[in-house]
């Protein structure tokens, strides 16, 4: 206490410190400032999914000072990646903004072999889209509903196990690649959903579409293996329906469906 109250003292100690602060501390930090460090730039605007070539970017020098750490420097880092989200020109790039392949939003088309098709249909509500929690790779089952004069609600046997390709917002992104530092106001619901169907399934699909309100029910979320499953079961359904018709639907659908992963899955109702 002695000490401190000694102005001698602390004077000298203010000093002392202002002189480390001035000519410490200052230089320093101004040289941070001033460096000068090389970073990838965006001269072009570029959409999500996008493969970035050479002449999108340009390398330019700014103010290393208080750069995100993730931005990229190196052409080789950038060039031949994909677009994770919209970019613009003047944006830098940061890794968390590339992709090494190809998103899957685009590869789903590129991987139908002609027995198969991509179909969309329309979500004309929002508990019909399974309020928004629908997936790729979903198996669901589709149930339409106002059908015909007599406004039935049906649930097609031909239309039982589907699988979910892609579910896309009104501005034509798919909702694995929503960007998810949006708010929950900024994010827009989803307004269709692609499906991977056969060609009797398609036009089935079509007159729901036209003449009642199709909704989805989720039937399966989970392994390949097991979507499989489930696809192989509809596809023997439709190759019977090619040689003889099936007297009880659900009957057929209950008892093919037991064994799915190696376990009983129950079906709805019983």
């Amino acid at each position: 206490m002695n000490i401190l109250k000694n102005r001698t003292i602390l004077g000298l100690i203010s000093i002392v410190l202002s002189l480390i602060i001035c000519f410490g501390l200052t230089p320093m930090f101004n040289n941070a400032v001033k460096s000068q460090v090389e970073i990838i730039r965006m001269v072009k605007d570029v959409k999500q999914g996008e493969v970035i070539t050479a002449d999108m970017v340009t390398k330019i020098k700014v103010g290393g000072y208080n750069l995100p750490t993730d931005v990229l420097k190196e052409m080789d880092s950038v060039i031949g990646k994909y677009a994770k989200y919209d970019m613009q020109s003047g944006d830098y790039i940061l890794y968390s903004k590339l992709s090494n392949t190809a998103l899957t939003e685009f590869l789903y088309l590129h991987e139908l072999d002609g027995a198969r098709e991509a179909m969309s249909i329309t979500i004309k509500s929002f508990a019909a889209g399974l309020s928004g929690k629908l997936e790729a790779g979903d198996i669901v089952s589709i149930i339409a509903s106002d059908v015909g004069d007599f406004r039935e609600t049906i649930a097609p046997p031909e239309l039982k196990y589907v699988k979910v390709l892609a579910v896309t917002d009104g501005r034509g992104y798919d909702k694995a690649y929503t960007d998810d530092s949006k708010s929950d106001e900024e994010r827009e619901l989803p307004s269709t959903v692609t499906l991977l169907v056969v060609p009797t399934q398609a036009v089935a699909l079509a007159e729901l579409e036209n003449t009642g309100r199709i909704h989805l029910t989720l039937v399966y979320r989970g392994t390949e293996e097991n979507r499989n499953a489930f696809l192989a079961v509809q596809d023997k359904y439709l190759f019977s329906l090619e040689s003889e018709s099936k007297n009880d639907d659900e009957t057929y659908f209950t008892e093919e469906r037991g064994n799915i992963g190696g376990q009983e899955v129950v079906t709805d109702g019983e």
